[in-house]
């Protein structure tokens, strides 16, 4: 396939590039003539993009159908207070065409799922994964050794990323590195166990890297390779990875929710009841005297928490305290948003616990739809 010239103004532009000698001028016709589809818009997605955009990558797909929230913008750096409420996808596009009109941008503002995820997928030459969820990183994973296609992996989490390159020229792939997927609410989100907002700034930037080094065919990629960047003691380590001959074939795409064991709602756990805020609203404005137990850290509590908590306890220690709760009253289970509390349900489910109730959409729910004058983070 013959490689797509550069207009006088794109030389002008690209210049630092096309006087280095791995790139140079059909280097960069090359990245002209390429593809790329990023899964997320999120801390990583935004300096990934926003490089790959600066670097004349021809075509750039992105997958999201979020809008941007006000705390995002702490790490999320494609976006701005200014487009606070419009779909992630658009503000992405928006920036990216002013850094560089002359790439293509696709929007799918769409989950990606096991339904659209080959179709989505199959016409780019890279796939970098900017998730934050297990599901959808398997998602990524078989979908790209199904299509063959190179899956450019990072993860961030408080002052620790990680990054490299699944299915690559032979090496391992996603389910190499992880076969299977921790339990619901034992890792919390970033959302839950908060980052530093500029870690996912030096991850994407090494996906980044690691995706032009592929479509130029330049350089020793991380293939076989895992990275682990530790913020706080500024420090690299790097592991290596194998591929597993037991890890089973890939041959189709799966349900990811069931597979991370994530329930739909006929599936629901019985051993706890979900219950909203306004109805918890509506039941204690009634007289319902709950046991209300926190499950969130301390340094969340402190930012917000509710009048009416009995006790702090952070999800994954709730064992520690079966002897100081309440087994003939109504507990009510809380975090941020209701996916620790579940998990900790769970844990006291199995303690023998009978009368749960997990707070759906936890405190941040009860700020947007009770009470907005209670702060969110």
């Amino acid at each position: 396939m013959s490689l797509p010239e550069l207009s006088r103004e794109e030389i002008s532009r690209y210049s630092r590039h096309l006087i280095l000698d791995e790139v140079g001028m059909d280097g960069q016709r090359t990245l002209k003539g390429s593809s790329v589809l990023c899964v997320g818009t999120g801390g990583l997605g935004s300096p990934l993009l926003l490089y790959l955009a600066a670097a004349g990558v021809g075509r750039l797909g992105i997958v999201d159908f979020d809008v941007v929230d006000e705390s995002n913008l702490q790490r999320q750096v494609v976006h701005g207070t200014a487009t606070l409420g419009v779909k992630k996808v658009e503000s992405a596009r928006d920036r990216l065409k002013d850094i560089n009109p002359h790439v293509q941008v696709d929007l799918f503002d769409v989950p990606l799922t096991s339904e659209n995820a080959l179709e989505i997928m199959e016409p780019y030459d890279v796939v970098v994964d900017g998730t934050d969820n297990f599901p959808t990183r398997y998602l990524v994973n078989d979908a790209c050794v199904i299509l063959n296609k190179p899956n450019v992996y990072g993860s961030i989490f408080k002052f620790e990323g990680q990054a490299t390159v699944f299915n690559y020229e032979g090496g391992p792939n996603y389910r190499d590195l992880y076969p299977e997927p921790p339990p619901p609410g034992l890792v919390p989100s970033c959302a839950e166990g908060g980052v530093l907002g500029i870690l996912p700034g030096v991850i994407g930037c090494i996906q980044a890297t690691e995706t032009i080094k592929i479509l130029l065919g330049q350089g020793t990629t991380l293939a076989g390779r895992l990275v682990v960047y530790n913020a706080l003691d500024m420090t690299f380590r790097e592991l290596k990875l194998r591929k597993d001959p037991n890890c089973p074939e890939i041959s189709e795409l799966i349900d990811y929710q069931q597979f991370c064991g994530i329930p739909g709602q006929e599936e629901a756990n019985v051993d706890f009841t979900q219950i909203s805020v306004q109805e918890t609203k509506e039941r204690l404005d009634e007289g319902w005297e709950p046991y209300v137990l926190d499950v969130r850290g301390q340094q969340e509590a402190d930012i917000v928490s509710f009048e009416f908590a009995d006790q702090l306890q952070p999800h994954t220690d709730v064992l520690s305290i079966v002897d100081e709760l309440p087994r003939d009253r109504d507990i009510l289970v809380h975090c941020k948003m209701g996916g620790r509390s579940a998990y900790a349900c769970e844990v006291l489910a199995e303690a023998g616990f009978t009368r749960l109730f997990n707070l759906d959409g936890g405190i941040v729910g009860w700020a947007q739809q009770i009470d907005p004058n209670m702060p969110t983070y």
